[in-house]
């Protein structure tokens, strides 16, 4: 009796999951969501077309819904996962901050407010491409990561979408240079993840994910594939120039810049210094991509 009297007493001073701003905003994943918003935005001002700020906005606002309904509906879907992960465990959910049912209604919320404005003010087009990042990434890419070792070029595909929902808001369909767009994000997320995945392969291995930095476990082969990824990468990069997209003191900045982060995958390479090298490619993978992007976008806007 006494056992249940403590356990009464306990259980009337905890009190249930409510979960405060920070830990919902936390739930959409800023830094990561942020980078699919930034990248839409790219794909908007890369099209030549009349300025609207209020069809712009719709689209910037659409996208950020969608990006963090995704967010926050994977976390409800990885929850078990993430609680026996190191650099989750803390999280909304497993901490218990946030309730699963209330991340769920949050994350479907955010989703289908997000197609809807995408929908009505930024096109049709643009509301497809977020609805095909929502169900890949959703539908194919969290159950893959318990199951394939290509998750993460599965993941890498999903998402790769952002670029075009800016790019079909602003143009009402997609060109080569969407396509472009979409080339970049899908074979920079590869050499990205490949060194997070190295990094944090012990919290992987845990909880059974079967992706290559966990079943190789020299890291040779991730290393290599890091590299190919990166080369494709560069040749993608080029391809404005030589699709008259561009002009050539951008291609001149790209191939810079293609060199550096081509630098970085190769040290990688090299077994005895992998783990240092894995995180000098991944601090050189968040750098290389907005100075990349940003090149283009100022290329476009004030070159050609």
């Amino acid at each position: 009796m006494r056992e249940i009297r403590v356990t009464m007493e306990e259980r009337k001073e905890t009190p249930p999951a409510t979960g405060n701003f920070g830990d919902y905003l936390e739930l959409t994943k800023p830094r990561l969501s942020m980078l699919s918003v930034v990248t839409a935005i790219v794909g908007y001002l890369v099209v030549d077309v009349p300025w609207d700020w209020m069809h712009f906005i719709a689209t910037v606002v659409g996208t950020s819904a969608c990006a963090g309904g995704v967010a926050a509906l994977n976390q409800w879907m990885e929850r078990d996962t993430d609680a026996k992960m190191q650099r989750t465990a803390d999280r909304p959910i497993p901490s218990g901050k946030v309730p699963d049912g209330a991340a769920f209604v949050m994350g479907w919320a955010l989703c289908l407010g997000g197609l809807a404005l995408l929908f009505t003010f930024a096109s049709a087009l643009a509301a497809t491409f977020a609805l095909a990042t929502i169900i890949s990434y959703l539908a194919w890419y969290t159950p893959a990561k318990r199951t394939s070792r290509w998750s993460t070029e599965i993941g890498a595909i999903a998402g790769a979408f952002p670029p075009l929902i800016g790019y079909s808001a602003a143009h009402g369909g997609v060109e080569p240079l969407g396509w472009v767009l979409f080339g970049v994000l899908l074979f920079w997320q590869i050499p990205h993840f490949m060194a997070i995945a190295w990094m944090y392969r012990e919290d992987y291995s845990a909880v059974d994910f079967p992706m290559l930095p966990v079943r190789d476990s020299s890291g040779g082969a991730v290393a290599r594939w890091s590299l190919i990824n990166t080369v494709a990468l560069v040749v993608v990069t080029a391809l404005p120039t030589l699709l008259d997209e561009a002009t050539w003191i951008y291609f001149g900045g790209t191939m810079l810049l293609g060199l550096w982060f081509m630098g970085r995958a190769i040290q990688f390479l090299n077994p005895a210094t992998r783990d240092r090298c894995a995180k000098k490619l991944f601090f050189a993978s968040i750098g290389w991509l907005p100075l990349q992007l940003g090149l283009l976008v100022i290329d476009r806007l004030f070159l050609i």
